[in-house]
């Protein structure tokens, strides 16, 4: 799969991980989708970059479709990849009573469903598309979290999340083999997002320094620089790839 030409859809794509990738595949010829609630920074990062914004909820199937639709009428649609997220911080039962439903459910949403509404319509738009020499449409790259495996101490919900997103990437694989479309996950540990840029600096040498090696936050053009061999080796297909620096999260 050659990113030079082609189209790929980045959804959380005006910040963070999803932004640092948008400019990885401009920076090698590629063309960009943002899909993202965030407006005003969407426009001008896909300004910059040549690319399109169209602003999405991935939990919804008509804004989903609006993006897929902006993605083919650019040119040949090849990739997603899935960057939108939340990460709530609750307890289980804390010290005002249990965990809120509706934290939880909205998290689930976003997370897992959002994943799978965007991979789905994508799918069947790269599934009608002419197939590579070697007989691949496409490449969707799904974003977990070390919290899949590792979930800290409030961190149910979104773990839970994640991690059933790791679920979904070997069946996902397997159902789209026949139509030539890959399914791989990446997580992420502790990286330089805006939420964690936002706290203290101590903080963040703190987080860092958990890290073996290397000791700091992980930058997002590392995890865009993963999309990229992801998106360029053919037999990466049906896993889940730690990006991690050898992290292995604590209970807090």
């Amino acid at each position: 799969m050659q990113i030079q030409g082609n189209v790929f859809i980045i959804t959380g794509g005006a910040s963070g991980l999803g932004a640092a990738t948008a400019r990885m595949i401009a920076e090698c010829g590629g063309h960009v989708v943002l899909a993202d609630l965030q407006v005003d920074a969407g426009n001008n990062l896909a300004a910059e970059l040549g690319g399109t914004f169209v602003k999405c909820d991935v939990t919804s199937g008509d804004d989903g479709i609006a993006v897929v639709e902006a993605a083919t009428r650019m040119g040949s649609l090849r990739g997603l990849v899935n960057c939108a997220g939340v990460a709530p911080a609750e307890k289980t039962v804390g010290k005002d009573g249990p965990h809120s439903l509706d934290a939880f459910q909205r998290a689930v949403n976003i997370n897992l469903v959002g994943t799978f509404n965007m991979a789905r319509l994508t799918a069947d738009a790269m599934a009608k598309t002419n197939a590579t020499d070697q007989g691949e449409r496409g490449v969707i790259i799904n974003t977990a979290s070390v919290a899949a495996y590792d979930g800290q101490i409030g961190q149910v919900a979104y773990a839970s999340s994640k991690a059933a997103v790791v679920g979904l990437t070997l069946p996902m694989a397997r159902d789209l083999s026949r139509h030539g479309i890959r399914v791989i996950t990446i997580a992420p540990g502790i990286f330089e997002t805006p939420m964690l840029l936002g706290m203290p600096q101590e903080v963040q040498d703190a987080l860092g320094s958990m890290v073996p090696f290397p000791p700091r936050l992980g930058l997002p053009a590392e995890y865009a620089h993963l999309v990229k061999a992801i998106i360029e080796n053919v037999m990466l297909n049906g896993e889940t790839i730690r990006l991690d620096g050898a992290i292995r999260m604590q209970p807090k």
